[in-house]
């Protein structure tokens, strides 16, 4: 292959060494100050590690900057905080008896409870509610502090008992497990509302301790017992055993990567002093990387998890593919700056083209409206512009060094001989492809593109997800690591078991509402209530309803519930309303005065009255697109200005971008790829169609991806978004490699069969060491806690190995086709492709 300088300006006066030249010079002559340079660049970037911000997890780091989350948000400030100072933070509490949660000891435990909880000092507890307050007020409505409604219960007979929780359960619905009837009076688990005064800034740690404090105290009720048959539920807390999912995995997930990679790297090397080098080399590249994340202000979250495997996946190919050519150089007999000098010469080139198409396959995620995913492509671009120079500079000076203190010496020699030499088991498995290209090159070539466009098709069924319920533990997972040594156990996390209750218990998903948010001059109107009204009636399958309405919390269920219990807003509600529908319709000014003065009102009208909410229950068997889909049909349906918003309407937009981002990166990295590999050859070798011949088995590596996905129900989330387009980069990381050394082969004039073989025992080799030890080090991700890290690594896995076997069995039948018809048709229009 014609060396890169050779395409310079070639002035015979100028006799300037080029920058390809003098990296040359410093990796063989002077290696010492090529590593010391790259300590200096590592202790300057290191100091930036853990400078990036807090760490994120879970689904808010997603939605930010979203307009919907926006909306959202703007919606909570206005309902949630209204006129206050102080912000809300709640939590629930889950009580399991499977006797009967509403027995008399029972309510008495609650209210016990309930009168401690708001009573604690520095738990900041504003309000609590629940069954046992419920049905105490049934009882005696001037009972309005846990103090006296235990007094109330503890005096109720059995009768009237169950007569007040019948009543209790009519007019505000009590909040317990869905086997309960009013006849029974009797449920199994039953729910405890909390709410604590927290200041609008308060960072999370200090909710969350918040929550971990109402456990305690739970605890200390006799007959409760935390994880047995109570358990609190918090978003805080949430949040926190997210973070922990993170540190639990990591404690088994990467040892055991760490051990494979070692053990590959070992077998692929087969010598300590390479093998102690290629990690130096892997850990500057985490190094850099985390670095730079810190000096750039990017926070490590979920998401860029999948960017270090990929560095690793690629730094382990280069390193193997520098160590092993320098071996098949010092095999002829060259010295060791000579054959470095070699080597660097021939694998920079290929090492270019790599880096640059994967650099292009990372930083198409930059087309992302998903900040996540842009981040994401920042960091792996610049991480792999990391690896290359790491593996293509310091790696080659550190060996060349390396080798010159052993040389001569009585240090003893360990595996020297390159991969896939012609006495190795795998000299003789590898050449499959070459044998199949001299049969039946055209068959190959044919089959495989078919095979890949049945794939393709088959992959566009591929779904997306997204929700805080994707971030959790796969439950068969979290046993197998309970079973393993204490240091290595998973710690405990409440969300599985409150999924449990609200799933089998209170028939609701994780989240069971979506909002219609209508700001409106027109909600201060006499029309107000009928259209609020309005859009109940006869709702979407996806929203829960009885008898045609929809089962929803809006301006006209307050209403309802606050005339039921006060007579005095009854009769004012009676005295707006001239049709006699119940609902106010003229003077609502006045109706509004009164709302705002109670609990509920200021939660679904703002004190302006120009907005108002509706919060629809979501029917358990419809999923998140049909919840959103039904919730914008609602609000397009409306005379007012409304919009659809909530946790579920913000995940399903992240889904939506999710795929438009997936398929635009995808589109963007193939065409910038296709357009640099051809570039690139036409420069270094005058023929475009080496590139072209590069993208065929690409092609099919990304179409099997795609088919894969579907087949093992994978969908498409924030963490594997990117590796549709990322599967580019590491399909053209082993074509390239490929192609590169047969073309060194075939335009030193070697016929293009003895072309293929020398390349595939030699490079060949190469690829499949590195192809063992990417698929086994880093496919262990697929034991991870979390299904989407789970995920990743099988994709990952997958995604190499395909790229391997495609270079391997496809790639010599395209080259050979190609061949055939150049030597048939001559090149295409009588230009040099």
């Amino acid at each position: 292959m014609p060396d890169i300088d050779a395409f310079r300006d070639d002035d015979p006066g100028e006799n300037e060494p080029s920058l390809t030249d003098r990296l040359e010079t410093a990796i063989t002559e002077h290696p010492l100050k090529v590593v010391l340079a790259f300590a200096v660049v590592t202790v300057l970037l290191a100091s930036g590690i853990g400078g990036g911000g807090e760490q994120q997890a879970g689904t808010d780091q997603f939605t930010e900057g979203l307009e919907e989350q926006e909306a959202y948000e703007e919606m909570q400030a206005d309902f949630e905080s209204g006129a206050r100072d102080e912000g809300n933070a709640t939590a629930s509490l889950f009580l399991e008896d499977g006797r009967n949660a509403l027995s008399k000891p029972n309510l008495l435990r609650m209210l016990e409870f309930q009168e401690r909880a708001e009573n604690e000092d520095g738990l900041r507890v504003a309000s609590t509610t629940s069954p046992a307050s419920l049905v105490a007020r049934q009882l005696d409505p001037s009972a309005t502090t846990p103090e006296t409604q235990y007094r109330a219960i503890e005096r109720a007979s059995p009768r009237q008992l169950e007569a007040a929780i019948a009543d209790a359960d009519e007019t505000a619905g009590l909040p317990v497990s869905t086997d309960f009837t009013r006849e029974s009076a009797a449920a199994d688990v039953a729910q405890v509302a909390v709410t604590y005064d927290v200041p609008p800034n308060a960072d999370t740690d200090d909710t969350a301790e918040l929550q971990s404090r109402t456990v305690e105290l739970a605890n200390e009720i006799d007959g409760y017992e935390s994880g047995d048959n109570v358990v609190v539920f918090g978003d805080a807390i949430i949040e926190e055993e997210m973070l922990q999912l993170l540190g639990d995995t990591s404690m088994v997930v990467f040892p055991a990567a760490l051990v494979l990679i070692l053990f590959f790297l070992l077998v692929a090397y087969r010598d300590p002093i390479d093998l102690g080098l290629g990690l130096v080399s892997l850990l500057l590249t985490m190094v850099w990387t985390f670095g730079f994340m810190g000096h750039a202000g990017i926070p490590f979250s979920d998401s860029l998890i999948t960017v270090f495997p990929l560095l690793l996946a690629v730094g382990i190919d280069f390193g193997i593919h520098i160590i092993n050519r320098y071996r098949e150089e010092r095999a002829t007999g060259a010295a060791i700056g000579d054959a470095m000098g070699i080597t660097t010469g021939q694998m920079s080139g290929a090492f270019i083209i790599v880096t640059l198409t994967t650099v292009i396959g990372f930083a198409a995620n930059l087309t992302s409206s998903l900040s996540q995913l842009r981040d994401f492509g920042i960091v792996a671009s610049v991480g792999i512009t990391f690896t290359f120079l790491i593996f293509a500079v310091f790696l080659p000076a550190g060996k060349v060094g390396l080798d010159r203190l052993r040389d001569g010496t009585r240090f003893p020699a360990f595996g020297s001989t390159p991969l896939g030499n012609d006495d190795s088991v795998l000299g003789r498995v590898l050449p499959v492809g070459t044998r199949l290209a001299k049969v039946a090159p055209a068959v190959v070539l044919v089959t495989a593109l078919l095979f890949g466009g049945v794939a393709a098709s088959y992959g566009t069924g591929v779904d997306s997800e997204f929700s805080q319920e994707a971030f959790f533990p796969d439950e068969d997972r979290l046993d197998q690591y309970e079973r393993l040594p204490g240091p290595l156990q998973p710690g405990e996390y409440t969300f599985l078991t409150v999924l449990d209750y609200l799933e089998e218990d209170f028939d609701q998903g994780f989240v069971e509402s979506v909002t219609v948010y209508v700001d409106d001059p027109d909600v201060r109107s006499n029309t107000a209530f009928r259209e609020v009204d309005r859009a109940l009636q006869d709702p979407p399958d996806a929203f829960k309803e009885t008898d045609r309405r929809a089962e929803a919390t809006s301006i006209v269920s307050v209403t309802e519930q606050r005339a039921e219990t006060d007579p005095e807003f009854a009769a004012t509600v009676k005295r707006t309303d001239s049709n006699g529908n119940g609902l106010p319709n003229r003077d609502v000014d006045r109706v509004y005065d009164e709302l705002l003065e109670g609990d509920e009102g200021p939660q679904y009208v703002t004190s302006d009255r120009s907005a108002t909410r509706i919060e629809y229950q979501v029917d358990p068997d419809a999923d998140q697109a049909e919840a959103t889909a039904a919730a914008r049909t609602v609000a397009d349906g409306m005379n007012m200005d409304a919009t659809a918003t909530g946790t579920m309407v913000v995940n399903q937009a992240v889904i939506d971008r999710i795929t438009e981002s997936a398929m635009r990166s995808l589109v963007v990295a193939f065409v910038l790829t296709a357009v640099f590999l051809m570039l690139s050859y036409r420069w270094l070798e005058g023929r475009m169609i080496y590139g072209v011949i590069n993208l065929v088995p690409v092609l099919v590596t990304v179409a099997m991806l795609a088919g894969s996905m579907r087949l093992f129900d994978i969908p498409l989330s924030p963490f594997n978004a990117p590796i549709l387009s990322v599967s580019i980069g590491l399909g053209v990381d082993y074509t390239v490699h490929f192609m590169h050394r047969f073309v060194d082969e075939y335009e030193s004039g070697a016929d293009v069969h003895d072309a293929l073989q020398v390349t595939v025992r030699g490079t060949g080799g190469a690829l499949t060491g590195s192809m063992l030890t990417t698929v086994c080090g880093l496919g262990v991700l697929y034991f991870a806690l979390i299904p989407m890290i789970m995920e990743f690594g099988l994709l990952l896995a997958m995604g190499v190995l395909y790229a391997y076997l495609t270079s391997i069995v496809i790639l010599p039948s395209t080259i050979v086709v190609w061949d055939r018809l150049e030597r048939r048709f001559g090149p295409i229009g009588g230009v040099p492709w």
